[in-house]
């Protein structure tokens, strides 16, 4: 088999084929003025994409039904909570940032506490959750836009040599998943309850504790995903993490995981959240209207999921 042979099935090689096309179609209208800026906006607005999308990625990966629709509120509520806490002292950054990952885990905890205590369906409990958070995010904002410290404002605006830092964070973030999922027995774990949850309790795997951990981490990781959104934007908004629900689910499966569930990837995340942003930037440059960017962008996505679904089952 040649070496485009085997490149060709692996998983996340049509997210990355996609986002190139579209960043390539877009620099030619240019004639290659936006080359650069182009690239760091991509960079920069896919990293928050990366990083939901990660959180979103291993809880798919337990298999049918697992799913976290309390992502959007969650982000939310880590934001708002993490800047009123701040209140633009640069001194109160860690802290805020450590009320931002408790809060993540917090709703972590409720979200399997009702998937586990009442029994009930992920996509249910998850949902109903976000409409609890939500309104605790109402209740806390208040209206109010309170800016980020100018120190964190800096930092997710900027970029080290190049790269924007929020593309860095998300980076970072990204090895530390992919080490999780490919040199840890935790990881193994989250597949194999993925490939057959009866067989992996079978096998004497701690399936609920699994289960508990991944939802945690998905809540973590939308937590400070909404705390850099935040402080990036200048502030918390009440629908600043409403993209977020679709985009998180989107490049998990653009991205090449198997949506059955007991096969991630973590390479395709990034492909598919450059490639998101990129075909709405294309379509822009063209001048397109609303309705036919829609149109274009779901025939667009629908094409790049139908090209990776030839691959083999379990090829990386």
């Amino acid at each position: 088999m040649t070496a485009i042979a085997r490149l060709s099935q692996k998983p996340w090689i049509w997210s990355w084929f996609a986002a190139f096309v579209v960043w390539f179609a877009t620099i030619v209208v240019t004639g290659g003025a936006s080359t650069f800026g182009l690239s760091q906006a991509a960079l920069t607005f896919a990293a928050f994409s990366i990083i939901v999308g990660i959180g979103q990625m291993f809880v798919i990966t337990l298999g049918p039904g697992n799913i976290d629709l309390s992502v959007p509120a969650t982000m939310t509520l880590a934001g708002t909570v993490a800047l009123k806490l701040m209140d633009v002292d640069n001194a109160m950054i860690v802290p805020g940032l450590l009320v931002a990952v408790g809060i993540g885990i917090a709703v972590g905890i409720g979200n399997y506490a009702l998937i586990k205590a009442l029994r009930i369906p992920p996509i249910i409990a998850t949902l109903s959750m976000s409409f609890i958070i939500q309104s605790t995010a109402i209740w806390t904002n208040r209206g109010l836009r309170i800016k980020p410290p100018s120190v964190l404002a800096e930092f997710t605006t900027s970029a080290t040599l190049g790269i924007p830092n929020v593309a860095i964070v998300a980076l970072l973030i990204s090895l530390f998943a992919w080490f999780l999922l490919e040199k840890t027995i935790y990881g193994r774990w989250i597949s194999a309850i993925g490939q057959s949850m009866p067989a992996a309790r079978m096998a004497g795997i701690p399936v609920d504790g699994t289960r508990f951990a991944t939802y945690v981490f998905c809540a973590v990781l939308a937590s400070l995903a909404g705390y850099l959104l935040a402080c990036f934007s200048g502030g918390a908004a009440l629908n600043m993490g409403s993209e977020y629900l679709l985009m998180s689910i989107a490049v998990v499966v653009i991205g090449g995981t198997a949506v059955a569930g007991g096969d991630s990837n973590v390479p395709g995340i990034w492909g598919a959240s450059l490639f998101m942003f990129l075909v709405v930037s294309m379509l822009n440059t063209y001048g397109l209207g609303a309705g036919i960017r829609l149109v274009m962008t779901g025939l667009i996505i629908i094409s790049v999921i139908l090209l990776a679904g030839g691959r083999q089952p379990g090829t990386r």
